[in-house]
């Protein structure tokens, strides 16, 4: 569909057809003339399909609007904040909707585009804040800081975007979200773009949303017609730095952006490139904003080759050029490689995504083709054939079907269901219990009706009379004998005999030989030789003693550095 046909204005569409663009794609095609129309929108669209310029240009069209509306009219000196503001996000994207605001609004006389992000000067912020403004590109959490400081106007809000709305609440920004709409009128209108409105998202949209138009183009199972899979398997990291380095090398290559998981993976990874010769430079959250915008500004003029960066910062890349996305290393959650993947293949050009995959990556690779429905085509390189067998991955199952059990029926697969199989063990055919005595046969005998006596009554025997207490004969009360202790008889009063008085005699020792003094042999430690520890007698008990024998001595021979031990303590 032609822009011509949208409603949109003169100036903007000379600015459509000057940036090189006569027909609008299918989000867009749905999505502007409904926006124009003031009405809230949820828009799903995936990545490259031209979603920025589907709500840019209704903003500007209010803008428009608004300045040909007397009752509307600013005057100078006076805070009024934006009429338009768009939520993004990372910076790299807001500086990427900032660009296209400016782009298509260039012949708009006196449009005013801010953005406030992290990493930017304080005073350049309150300066753009302060003045005439427009359009508003902000972060949450940095716009979230100048309402705090009482620095920022949105009561003059008309509309409000929020750009990758899934993303926002995936990283946390759900509460700085809600205060900010909270700064806006009820009366604004509200545009939602997401991958998805399932779960926190779609409630989020019914909180901030007015009977919403639904738009969705495409979702993450539409197939990327325009951009090549492929996945390569590795034997170990050093087969995946080698495929890595041969696909960096292929001439049909013009730029390519490589994932990796972490920012410290980034860095390492884009100064190992630089080592071996390669124009590369890392993009993640830990760099500081300004060295992040010379980065992306080398990318778009071509200085570099190779775009090293994390899923995070590489939001929001919009650059032609990028032939080739490289996953070296795999995204956290499944959804993230349909982002990767949009970053090639852009503006109706081929792109090429290249996952290099390990053993360990089986699961994340399989969650992947289940949340995409698409299986990753294997592929190989000439001369860097992987040596191990290759990972099986069973193919994704269509979306609301289980798992495929084939004729095994129910639970249990082919076994027949519980109580049409005796209890036997699986050891021969011998019964369960009962010792080789068949069970199944015998059953049980069937009950009468009603309840039937046992027969003649089995109760407690009665207890004999002579089993009771029996009555004591009454004796009275009989003094006892004295007895107290029996006489010693004759043996008489032995007492203690009188001691013999020896007085005190001196007792007389041998004299002792002098022999002087003798200097003591000096025998010092002999050689063992080949004697035994202990020289070779049994400890105590007959059991050799701690340590001897032939057991090699604590902390024996080590392969390596964290390898383990040959022998030794704890061998």
């Amino acid at each position: 569909m032609s822009f011509d046909t949208l409603g949109l204005s003169p100036v903007v569409l000379q600015a459509v057809k000057d940036a090189g663009y006569e027909n609008a794609t299918e989000v867009q095609a749905q999505a502007i003339p409904a926006a124009i129309a003031n009405k809230d929108l949820m828009v799903s669209s995936r990545t490259g399909s031209g979603k920025t310029a589907a709500f840019i240009l209704p903003a500007l069209e209010k803008i428009l609007a608004a300045r040909g509306d007397n009752t509307k009219r600013r005057e100078k000196g006076v805070i009024y904040g934006p009429r338009v503001l768009v939520l993004a996000p990372t910076r790299e994207l807001a500086m990427q909707v900032a660009k296209a605001a400016q782009t298509y609004g260039r012949h708009i006389p006196g449009l005013k585009v801010a953005t406030v992000l992290g990493g930017m000067p304080y005073p350049l912020q309150i300066r753009q804040l302060t003045g005439p403004l427009d359009i508003l590109i902000a972060t949450p959490g940095r716009l979230l800081d100048h309402l705090a400081s009482g620095k920022c106007v949105l009561s003059n809000v008309e509309m409000l975007v929020l750009d990758e709305a899934d993303r926002m609440l995936d990283m946390g920004f759900i509460d700085d979200i809600n205060v900010v709409t909270s700064h806006t009128p009820d009366t604004r209108q509200t545009v939602m773009f997401s991958a998805t409105f399932a779960g926190h998202v779609g409630r989020l949209a019914q909180q901030l949303l007015k009977d919403p138009q639904r738009i969705e183009v495409a979702s993450h199972t539409d197939t990327h017609e325009n951009i090549e899979q492929r996945l390569h398997w590795a034997d170990n990291p050093h087969h995946k730095d080698q495929l890595l380095e041969a696909i960096l090398a292929q001439p049909e290559l013009d730029q390519a952006v490589v994932f990796t998981s972490t920012q410290r993976d980034a860095d390492w990874l884009a100064e190992r490139l630089a080592e071996i010769g390669h124009a590369v430079a890392p993009l993640h959250g830990a760099m500081p904003q300004g060295k992040r915008n010379r980065v992306l500004m080398g990318l778009r003029r071509g200085d570099l080759k190779v775009l090293v960066a994390t899923d995070v910062a590489a939001r929001g890349i919009d650059v032609p050029t990028i032939s080739h996305v490289i996953n070296y290393g795999l995204p956290m959650k499944a959804e993230d490689y349909v982002h990767r993947i949009g970053r090639t293949g852009r503006a109706g050009r081929q792109g090429l995504a290249i996952t290099l995959g390990l053993r360990d990556d089986v699961s994340m690779i399989r969650r992947i083709q289940q949340f995409t429905t698409q299986t990753i085509p294997v592929s190989q390189i000439a001369g860097l054939e992987p040596k191990t067998q290759e990972p099986r991955i069973f193919p994704p199952r269509p979306a609301g079907q289980g798992f495929d059990r084939g004729d095994r029926g129910h639970f249990g697969g082919g076994r027949p269901s519980f109580g049409n199989k005796s209890f036997r063990r699986d050891d021969g055919g011998r019964p369960f219990h009962g010792g080789g005595k068949p069970f199944g046969d015998r059953g049980f005998a069937p009950r009468q009706d009603g309840f039937q006596p046992r027969g003649e009554d089995r109760g407690f025997a009665p207890r004999a009379d002579d089993r009771g207490p029996q009555p004591r004969e009454d004796r009275g009360f009989q003094p006892r004998d004295n007895r107290g202790f029996a006489p010693r008889g004759d043996r008489g009063d032995r007492g203690f005999a009188p001691r013999e008085d020896r007085g005190f005699q001196p007792r007389e020792f041998a004299p002792r030989e002098d022999r002087g003094f003798q200097p003591r042999e000096e025998r010092g430690f002999q050689p063992r030789g080949d004697r035994p520890f202990q020289g070779g007698k049994p400890s105590f008990g007959g059991k050799p003693s701690f340590g001897g024998g032939d057991r090699p001595s604590f902390g024996g021979e080590r392969r390596g550095p964290g390898g383990p031990r040959k022998g030794g303590f704890g061998r």
